[in-house]
């Protein structure tokens, strides 16, 4: 009786095992988002904004492309500005702020320091809080528009775990080599480079 159950709990590991490496086969060969595209209605107004208000970094950009443009840089992922030339393309109400209309969202660790700093540039917002009742937890939101209306939202997110609705597919984690080679200022590396005091207790 035993060697039995022994050997079908035998066979149904080598299944489980057979199951991992036919989805590893199958696993895409993605690693992070790169960047978010955006068209501007001025491209001069659109760095303020975005390197001003959320501290992004003017990259440098292949002088291959002939169109007025920028690539800004910050926190792994990129956003690259393009001129319109059409601005029936560009959101016609730039004041709006519906949560549910598209929008990127930025994971933020404070979130109070962030709204004192849109309320520092003057720019308009919505806060919303939602409660996980089943978690016992809530997450807080802030939503505004960059300059062409396009909306941009904070949150920290980190609050709800993520739990896959179905058994398909294999959740991967970005890992530090999906960003792309940064050349840093001594002082950004030796920020990059400082560790935070461990706690003992």
């Amino acid at each position: 009786m035993g060697s039995n159950q022994e050997k079908r709990d035998d066979e149904n590991g080598e299944s489980d095992k057979k199951e991992e490496e036919e989805e590893d086969k199958h696993e895409l060969p993605l690693m992070a988002l790169n960047h978010v595209s955006r068209l501007c209605r001025s491209v001069k107004d659109s760095i303020e904004f975005y390197t001003k208000v959320l501290g992004f970094v003017i990259i440098e950009r292949p002088q291959a492309f002939d169109f007025d443009g920028a690539w800004l840089f910050n926190y792994g992922i990129g956003i690259h500005l393009v001129q319109s030339k059409d601005e029936d393309r560009l959101p016609s109400d730039k004041e709006g702020l519906d949560p549910m209309d598209n929008h990127i969202s930025f994971q933020c660790e404070d979130m109070e320091a962030m709204e004192q700093r849109l309320k520092d540039f003057n720019v308009k917002y919505m806060k919303r809080t939602v409660d996980d009742e089943e978690n016992k937890t809530s997450i807080d939101q802030l939503f505004f528009n960059d300059p062409d209306g396009f909306m941009i939202e904070m949150c920290n997110c980190e609050n709800l775990k993520l739990v896959p609705a179905g058994s398909m597919g294999k959740i991967k984690l970005p890992c530090d080599r999906h960003n792309p080679p940064i050349e840093l200022r001594k002082d950004d590396n030796e920020r990059s480079q400082e560790k935070p005091m461990s706690n003992s207790n």
